[in-house]
């Protein structure tokens, strides 16, 4: 740690802070406007009906307003904490990091799994509600229209461009701090998967009309999703591995309870 410079690795955690924070408030931005109106379908009491339905599970919740974004948080989320953790090393003893490390990445795997694969179902119901309105010619398509056929995409645009440039200075400011961090395959994987996320949804984004991009940002969201449940996975093994470490002895007798880096 005698060589960390220490601003360029706190400058990562509050970056890697903010990511979060902007993943999560892109929840409040309007992703899905709607392209009809609800009074266009007054003379049609079948139109009516079928709208009024979708628009009821609307109010209820079943409609996150652009699921993609979103989503990514369940990743960084992860690479927040990992570079939490080496942050922790700048204010936590060796010897309790050493101690408590193993059991909190537990803990935090645990979690992560258990959110998302909840997060899984709820944007794989919601994909299949959007295809099976899509398809329903004639009123389940106008239904679609009304709820999702309309999507923020330039405003969506805007926020993945601005956490690609966030992810970027994320990763510099930790190559910065110190170089032997780009030895840590498991580190730089988890970026890299980062930054992936943000090109998988912005792809799907760009890839059908736009009527269609609720759709498509549904299955980013389920894609996202699933890398994250992979790597709270990854997490969970390496940290079984230190909990085993504390509980078994330590061969030399010296009681060196200290987690070797990568």
């Amino acid at each position: 740690m005698d060589s960390l410079r220490k601003p360029f690795l706190i400058l990562a955690v509050v970056l890697s802070v903010l990511i979060v924070v902007i993943e999560i408030g892109a929840q409040l931005i309007p992703a899905n406007a709607g392209v009809l109106d609800k009074a266009q379908f007054a003379k049609d009491p079948e139109i009516l009906d079928a709208f009024t339905k979708v628009d009821m599970d609307v109010q209820q919740g079943d409609r996150p307003p652009g699921m993609g974004i979103t989503y990514m948080a369940l990743v960084d989320a992860e690479v927040l904490f990992t570079v939490g953790l080496i942050g922790a090393a700048l204010l936590v003893p060796p010897r309790v990091q050493a101690r408590t490390q193993g059991c909190v990445t537990c803990v935090f795997s645990v979690l992560v799994i258990l959110g998302t694969i909840g997060m899984i179902f709820l944007a794989l119901g919601l994909l299949i509600l959007m295809i099976s309105l899509f398809l329903a010619v004639p009123f389940g398509t106008i239904a679609y229209l009304a709820v999702y056929g309309f999507f923020n995409r330039g405003g969506a645009s805007g926020v993945l461009a601005l956490l690609m440039l966030l992810k970027l200075g994320m990763g510099a400011s930790l190559i910065l701090a110190q170089q032997r961090f780009l030895q840590n395959k498991g580190l730089v994987l988890l970026i890299l998967t980062s930054l992936l996320c943000n090109v998988i949804i912005g792809f799907l984004h760009g890839l059908v009309p736009i009527i269609l991009v609720s759709i498509t940002d549904a299955i980013g969201a389920i894609c996202v999703a699933i890398l994250a449940i992979i790597w709270a996975i990854f997490l969970l093994i390496g940290s079984v591995g230190s909990i085993l470490k504390i509980i078994r002895p330590d061969p030399s007798g010296k009681g060196d309870l200290r987690i070797q880096p990568e």
